[in-house]
């Protein structure tokens, strides 16, 4: 998993097409990762675990395939700097 920072202002933007058509490409866990961003954003693997119901290692991998696919992006959390929050790239 990649641990590099963005920052939400300049996060990748895509087509909602572009964002659907890789999206469509990866597995069922990372679209419930998606989901669940949605409609709560950031949150950390902890929280993404503990909404979806995934396991953690489910998660992780979840993470890095939408990394790979710039759909979402990470940042250091406010409230625990020793952890990274995640939050899904515009797509307009």
């Amino acid at each position: 998993m990649s641990t590099s920072v963005v920052d939400p202002e300049n996060a990748v933007q895509l087509s909602k097409s572009e964002f659907r058509s890789r999206l469509r490409e990866l597995p069922p866990s990372a679209k419930l990762v998606v989901k669940v961003l949605e409609t709560d954003s950031p949150l950390s693997q902890g929280q993404l675990a503990e909404e979806s119901l995934l396991p953690d290692r489910t998660v992780r991998y979840a993470l890095s395939r939408l990394e790979e696919n710039e759909l979402i992006g990470s940042r250091y959390s406010f409230k625990d700097a020793r952890k990274q929050v995640y939050f899904l790239n515009d797509h307009v």
